[in-house]
């Protein structure tokens, strides 16, 4: 890969952004000029984007910062009622069309956090492949855009082998899935006059067989730009957790528990984690980096406290980062932190104590919480539970409140309500 001459590339090659690239050089004379329109596809799946998506977007910020090009993000109104197999074992649930278009509506608003969008050159835009996808005659597809797709090829792309290869059963809808995301890749071309496609690897045999639609069908040439699926340093997937995936909507996981999640990255993962997931300077990072030892710890918090801001705002970032400190560093329960009501009744009839770290989402299940019981992992008002039978009461609350702690960075106070 040759040293880029546009700041966008530099920027996601310094970064760590880059995994793959049909044309590296092309794409740079590209960014250099300002003259690249690029797409990223979001499927509306779940209510929120988790920060699995984090990457792509954070590779639209620069391209935008840098006045590479214009942002495309695309929602997926009408790819999601397909399903993407890509990296599946499983068919996805088949959703309704009212729960995709109450997801889609979750979604938007977290994109004005890292993108600018209006009417000028490199403003962002936001288009839904609804507007096209749903209108498409199956006979005329099949004419017009199945011809150009052999099924020898389809069967050799990851997103089907793997399944494939596992027995794992591939409904024929999904198998559509690589057809529509190649036509999404004209249509942008045609209508904004797109020419770059971004995404996960996983997603890299979608998006060439995109840029070979795009020539056989005449648009002008289209390029490819994959960022790594990242894992942690223990190889652990990003973004997964005892209690869920780690979103990025607030009404699906609190300021706090977003700025924990990454207080708690390995260290051998904060460097690579601040170029990836703040906008901190490069030279900052490199200072942090540097820190040995307990030290590293404050770089954490600096990391968790940046990628916060970025998605809940300076003011909660900073609210948490001072939760946890009066938290773990003076043992106060603060009041910022994550509430679960409990019903009253049941806190004077007594509620098993490992169901209720359950309900808080502390744990996934009874049984976790029993193994972390017999390792000292949990407590109740900063003592530990020896107990796996133990009953919590209304009686146990203090000053109205009970705090649970998983570890010591973990902690939801429960309310009787």
């Amino acid at each position: 890969m040759t040293t880029p001459t546009s700041d966008f590339l530099r920027v996601l090659t310094e970064r760590g952004f880059i995994h793959q690239s049909s044309d590296f050089a092309g794409l740079d004379q590209l960014a250099a000029k300002g003259d690249v329109v690029c797409y990223v596809g979001y499927d509306c799946t779940a209510p929120s984007l988790h920060i699995g998506h984090l990457l792509s977007i954070m590779m639209l910020h620069w391209l935008q910062k840098t006045g590479g090009g214009k942002p495309i993000t695309l929602m997926g109104g009408g790819t999601t009622r397909v399903g993407d197999p890509s990296g599946r074992d499983e068919t996805r649930k088949i959703l309704t069309l009212e729960d995709i278009e109450a997801n889609k509506n979750a979604i938007k608003g977290v994109f004005s956090k890292f993108l600018s969008f209006g009417e000028a050159k490199t403003d962002a835009v936001m288009a839904d492949n609804a507007e096209w996808l749903t209108k498409l005659n199956y006979i005329e597809m099949l004419r017009d855009i199945g011809r150009h797709f052999s099924v020898n090829r389809m069967l050799s792309m990851d997103s089907v082998k793997l399944r494939l290869d596992r027995d794992q059963e591939l409904s024929f809808i999904e198998f559509n899935y690589m057809i529509l995301q190649a036509y999404d890749f004209v249509e942008l071309a045609r209508r904004y006059n797109c020419n770059l496609q971004m995404g996960g690897s996983d997603q890299w045999g979608n998006i060439v067989t995109g840029i070979d639609l795009g020539r056989r069908m005449g648009t002008h040439q289209l390029y490819a730009l994959t960022c790594p699926l990242l894992t942690t340093s223990s190889g652990a997937k990003m973004g997964k957790t005892a209690a869920g995936a780690v979103w990025l909507n607030a009404d699906m996981l609190s300021a706090y528990d977003y700025w924990q999640y990454w207080r708690n990255t390995e260290d051998a993962d904060v460097e690579r984690f601040l170029k990836l997931f703040t906008t901190l300077p490069l030279v900052e990072i490199a200072r942090l980096a540097a820190l040995g030892g307990a030290e590293i710890n404050e770089a954490k918090k600096v990391l968790a406290t940046e990628a916060t801001a970025l998605i809940h705002g300076r003011q909660a970032a900073e609210t948490a980062a001072e939760t946890a400190r009066q938290t773990f560093e003076q043992g106060q329960a603060a009041a910022d932190l994550p509430t679960v009501t409990v019903p009253d009744a049941e806190l004077a009839a007594g509620i098993g104590a490992l169901a209720l770290f359950v309900r808080a989402g502390l744990v996934a299940s009874n049984g976790e919480a029993r193994r972390q019981v017999q390792g000292g992992g949990l407590r109740l008002n900063d003592e530990a539970i020896t107990d796996p039978q133990l009953v919590v009461t209304r009686e146990m609350l203090k000053d109205g409140v009970l705090k649970l702690s998983f570890g010591r960075k973990k902690h939801v106070l429960v309310k009787a309500g």
